[in-house]
């Protein structure tokens, strides 16, 4: 059964998502756990590194282990290539493509 929208967590990663923003980042996750769905908006990001995926893997397998559902709203090029090259694409489910 789905979550209503209102018990959704919405979490917008930052267009600079790099290890400056995962203070605000983190908190923003660990609010998220706290609901029973979580929905990760990644369109915006144009620059991420290794800290910021490696938070959002930990956040996901957290979120798997509580029974908190976990959806992408969008995933940039940047977002999506920068998984890719660090083998996280799949542990992060994101989306293939950007949606039109």
């Amino acid at each position: 059964m789905a979550g209503r929208k209102d018990d959704e967590a919405r979490v917008a990663l930052p267009a600079d998502c790099r290890m400056a923003a995962a203070p605000a980042l983190h908190a923003a996750l660990c609010s998220a756990l706290a609901r029973p769905a979580c929905v990760l908006d990644g369109a915006a990001v144009e620059r991420v590194d290794t800290s910021a995926l490696q938070l959002l893997a930990a956040f996901r397998r957290d979120a798997v282990a509580r029974g908190v559902a976990v959806r992408w709203h969008g995933a940039s090029a940047a977002l999506r290539e920068a998984a890719g090259l660090l083998g996280l694409a799949r542990a992060l489910d994101l989306p293939a493509t950007q949606p039109a």
